[in-house]
C-alpha cells in the first residue's frame, strides 16, 4: 500500500487565544485503501483535524504549524482556489450532521450534480445517469432524485452525503462521524456501504467517532486523542486488545457488551494528576 496522507506536527490555535492548542502537535499516516480511525471524546480535536485536511479551518482559528500532505503535497498551504481544485474531486468528505449539511431548499439530485458539473464538467442526460447511479450505488431509488432532504429519513440523507462525498471517486474519504443520530440497523447498513464502497473504489477513509464499536467493525489503524493530542496510535488490534494509555483503557471501559451485564464505568481522570498527559 502506498502513503496517502501523513500530517506532522500539525497545530491549531484561536486567534483570539493563541496560546491554546485545540489540535497539538499530531502526526499520524493513512495508506491508500486503509482505514485510519480517530477516536475520542466530543472536543478532543478530531474534527478539526479533519477540516484542516480538507482546508475548511474556521476565519478564527490558525495552523500554526505542520504539514497536511497528500499525495506527496503539502496542501495546508494551498490558497483557497487551489484547494477547490482538490475538495470533492480528490478528497472527500462525509460531514456530521446532513440535515445542516444539506442544503433545504434544493433537491438531492441537483446537490448531487453540482460536484459532477464543477469537477467533471458532466452535462444533460450525462449528468442525469450519473446521479441515479449515485444514488442507487448507496440504496436509494433513482426516483428520489427530485426529493428534497426533509423528504428523507435521516439515514437515506447520510446515503445522500455519501453519494455527493464520492461522486468523483475521490482517493481519500473524510467520514466525521457520519452514523451519529442512526438507529443500530441504519447504522450497522452505513458502515457496510462505506466499507464496501472503499474496497470496490480502493480509496484510503478517515473515519472520525467516539464509538469503539464502530472502530472494532472498520478500522485497521486508531488514533486516540485526548485535549488535542494523540495519546495512542497503532494497529486496530493492538489499540482494542492491548491499550497501552489510561485513556484509552477508560474509553474502552465505557463500551456496553453484548449481553448489558458488565456495569457502565465512568471515565476517571485521576490519572491526569499523575502527569500521564497534559
Amino acid at each position: 500500500m502506498s502513503e496517502l496522507l501523513r500530517i506532522e506536527g500539525l497545530t491549531i490555535t484561536p486567534k483570539s487565544a493563541p496560546e491554546r492548542c485545540l489540535v497539538d502537535d499530531i502526526s499520524f499516516v493513512l495508506e491508500s485503501g486503509k482505514t485510519t480511525c480517530v477516536v475520542g471524546e466530543s472536543g478532543s480535536g478530531k474534527s478539526l483535524t479533519a477540516l484542516a485536511v480538507m482546508g475548511l479551518l474556521s476565519s478564527q482559528l490558525n495552523q500554526v504549524a505542520g504539514q497536511v500532505n497528500f499525495q506527496g503535497q503539502d496542501i495546508s498551504r494551498l490558497t483557497n482556489q487551489q484547494m477547490q481544485q482538490i475538495r470533492g474531486k480528490r478528497i472527500g468528505m462525509i460531514f456530521q450532521e446532513p440535515m445542516t449539511s444539506l442544503n433545504p431548499v434544493l433537491t438531492v439530485g441537483y446537490q448531487i450534480g453540482e460536484t459532477l458539473t464543477v469537477h467533471l464538467g458532466l452535462k444533460g442526460g450525462m449528468l442525469k445517469a450519473r446521479i441515479a447511479s449515485l444514488l442507487e450505488q448507496v440504496g436509494i431509488p433513482a426516483e428520489r432524485v427530485n426529493s428534497y432532504p426533509d423528504e428523507l429519513s435521516g439515514g437515506q440523507r447520510q446515503r445522500v452525503m455519501i453519494a455527493m462525498s464520492i461522486a468523483c471517486e475521490p482517493v481519500l474519504l473524510i467520514a466525521d462521524e457520519p452514523t451519529t443520530a442512526l438507529d443500530v440497523t441504519v447504522q450497522a447498513q452505513i458502515l457496510k456501504l462505506l466499507d464496501e464502497l472503499k474496497t470496490r473504489m480502493q480509496m484510503g477513509m478517515l473515519f472520525i467517532t467516539h464509538d469503539f464499536g464502530v472502530v472494532a467493525d472498520i478500522a485497521d489503524n486508531v488514533v486516540v486523542m485526548f485535549r488535542g493530542k494523540i495519546v495512542e496510535s497503532g494497529a486496530v488490534d493492538q489499540v482494542l486488545n492491548q491499550p497501552q494509555h489510561p485513556y484509552t483503557k477508560a474509553l474502552l471501559a465505557c463500551v456496553p457488551d453484548a449481553d448489558g451485564k458488565k456495569p457502565l464505568k465512568p471515565i476517571d481522570y485521576a490519572w491526569l494528576n499523575e502527569g500521564q498527559a497534559a
